[in-house]
């Protein structure tokens, strides 16, 4: 039993470390993106009613066809597109949203708040690079990004774009922010309405639309692209397209499985209640406000990042709306609301659709150790720590600790079990060299032992049961929180990123995860070990080093964590040993009474001698 009870403890372990690098939903197969899409007027044009026609009279109406979908872009076709816009700026005290003339739409958008690289005065820009404007129309030849539309108007919280496709169809978009100073919203949020008005005496079938998200990439090099993604909500779950789901290779794929080649574009249809691309910390969320019907991301192609010769790839991608046929002289509209700013969770769970499943907190194997719940908590925790404290670093150790103090009975009990289970291993072993014959007495005298001597075998698993939904929920949450972004602590610039100090012939010297070896290191030296398995005692020896490996290249707010929890978890360790010393060691006699199911008593059961 103590050896089943040990080796599950490791192969959980092992399991929640290797979800830490498995969190992302794995790539779906998708049906391969049609030459062209095909039109999406009505089935039946000659069923469509048309407004102000007597009932049951209809009209055949003109449709528009689509234009294809570019599989790919470049960065070439980047730098060349609409050179000469006219940018017209909303902005608050936490953006500034930079609109374009070329489909009239938002060319980018610049956080305030957040700076673009360490000790840069410039903020970051979102969509900076792009394939298209943020909320341009796609597959509508006429009124895409490369149509320009004229500047209707345009205020310090209003700007209206207008333009008229072939002299029939009247387009006007409208880009509303709240004025600075406004507290009834938030200030990343954006209202978005399109008009259509037929000017023309017969119905118009629109084309199914496709509204731009933006375009998004790598923050830095030490981003995995483990956040890149076009996610999306359907009113009941999330869903992930990675930017690995358009890569092609892999293990196999050089004896023909699966994809050889990189997919160019994902085409998924489904009920859209809101869509969003984002990276590491940024995203750009539509939500509008009627469903839309499917999403389209491709791959795009950036410069390389600051000391890479590679070509960084990037993704683009849009929402696609159903565009209900216009009727003669009249209109119809789509609108919605546009988030485009950093994934601090505290300010995404206040929106009423959801919109905080961005952060990803329960992704992959977090479902299993429960991320959704313990993640969500521990950020409020931590940044209501951080209000008060105002460092994030003395924050996630005042969390620590709190979260140390909060699992403390159940972690006391646990390490006093380990305690005894180690002054029960010699007649354990004696047990086994007895029984070692006939399993099911083994497991029977075992089992009196346990129970004559008030051990419970599963004690140890305990703080392992606790530990790992806190360390994955801390790691999920650490992993994509925006605020702990180029905050400094001790000699760490940047807590959401490695505390590289130097580098030694090229590779990184990290301090805080080598501290947190050294402490888990001195925490398994003074912690019992409650099994006389060789090579059980082994595997747990060499977890410091793996942990250590495992985590160097974290960000450095993980590792402070884990630190702090050592720190506390050895002080604990070594007032239990100085209060359990003195316990009764078991006679190595054997079991003076108990008996098994079979009535007989457990006699001569001596622990082997020491060679």
């Amino acid at each position: 039993m103590d050896k089943k009870n040990t080796t599950i403890g490791v192969l959980l372990l092992l399991v929640a470390f290797g979800s830490l690098y498995f969190t992302s939903p794995r790539p779906q197969p998708v049906p391969a993106p049609a030459a062209a899409p095909a039109a999406t007027a009505p089935a039946s044009p000659a069923a469509t009613p048309v407004e102000g026609q007597p009932a049951g009279s209809t009209v055949a109406p003109t449709v528009i066809a689509p234009a294809p979908v570019p599989s790919n872009t470049s960065f070439a076709a980047l730098v060349a597109d609409n050179a000469d816009a006219t940018v017209t700026t909303l902005a608050n005290d936490f953006v500034e949203i930079r609109l374009t003339d070329f489909g009239g739409a938002i060319r980018d958008v610049a956080f305030k708040k957040y700076a673009d690289t360490l000790g840069s005065p410039d903020p970051f820009v979102f969509n900076r690079l792009h394939a298209a404007p943020i909320l341009a129309l796609g597959e509508f030849p006429g009124l895409d990004h490369t149509t320009r539309f004229s500047l209707v108007s345009a205020t310090a919280t209003e700007v209206v774009y207008r333009a008229v496709f072939e002299n029939r169809i009247e387009v006007t978009r409208r880009y509303s922010l709240r004025a600075p100073g406004d507290a009834s919203g938030d200030p990343y949020r954006i209202r978005h309405e399109t008009t259509f008005r037929n000017l023309t005496a017969e119905t118009i079938a629109l084309p199914r639309a496709s509204v731009g998200l933006g375009t998004t990439s790598l923050i830095n090099g030490n981003d995995t692209g483990q956040y890149l993604n076009l996610a999306t909500y359907d009113g009941e779950d999330s869903h992930i397209i990675d930017r690995g789901d358009l890569q092609g290779g892999g293990f196999f794929s050089g004896v023909g499985i699966g994809n050889s080649a990189d997919l160019p574009q994902i085409d998924r249809p489904g009920r859209i209640v809101w869509a969003a691309v984002k990276n590491q910390f940024f995203a750009s969320i539509f939500t509008p406000d009627q469903p839309g019907v499917g999403v389209i991301v491709r791959r795009v192609e950036l410069p390389p990042l600051p000391g890479s010769t590679y070509t960084s790839i990037g993704i683009t991608g849009a929402a696609r709306l159903e565009l209900p046929a216009l009727p003669a002289n009249g209109t119809s509209s789509f609108a919605g609301e546009l988030y485009v700013g950093p994934k601090e969770y505290t300010r995404l769970d206040q929106f009423s659709q959801r919109e905080d499943l961005i952060m990803q907190f329960n992704a992959g194997m977090g479902k299993i150790f429960l991320s959704g719940i313990v993640a969500p908590t521990l950020n409020k925790l931590m940044k209501w720590t951080n209000d008060f404290v105002h460092n994030w670093g003395v924050a996630i150790i005042l969390m620590t600790i709190l979260l140390k103090v909060v699992s403390l009975p159940f972690t006391l009990a646990a390490s006093k079990s380990a305690k005894r289970m180690q002054k029960l291993s010699p007649l354990m072993q004696a047990v086994r060299e007895k029984y070692k014959d006939n399993p099911q007495k083994m497991n029977q005298a075992t089992m009196e032992l346990f129970k004559e001597h008030k051990v419970n075998p599963a004690g140890g698993c305990i703080p392992i049961l606790i530990t790992i939904p806190l360390f994955i929920g801390f790691f999920t949450m650490l992993q994509g929180t925006a605020e702990l972004r180029f905050q400094s602590f001790l000699w760490a610039h940047d807590l959401s990123a490695p505390d590289t100090v130097a580098r030694i012939f090229g590779l990184p010297l990290n301090i805080m995860p080598l501290l947190m070896g050294v402490t888990m290191f001195f925490q398994m030296k003074i912690t019992p070990a409650p099994s006389v398995d060789n090579m059980q005692a082994k595997i747990f020896k060499f977890m410091p080093f793996f942990f250590t490996a495992i985590c160097y290249n974290f960000s450095c707010a993980l590792a402070l964590y884990s630190t702090i929890n050592g720190l506390f978890t050895i002080g604990q360790q070594l007032m239990v040993n100085k209060y359990t010393k003195d316990d009764p060691v078991p006679t190595p006699l054997g079991v003076p009474s108990g008996t098994g199911k079979s009535g007989k008593k457990l006699k001569n059961v001596t622990p082997p001698k020491k060679k």
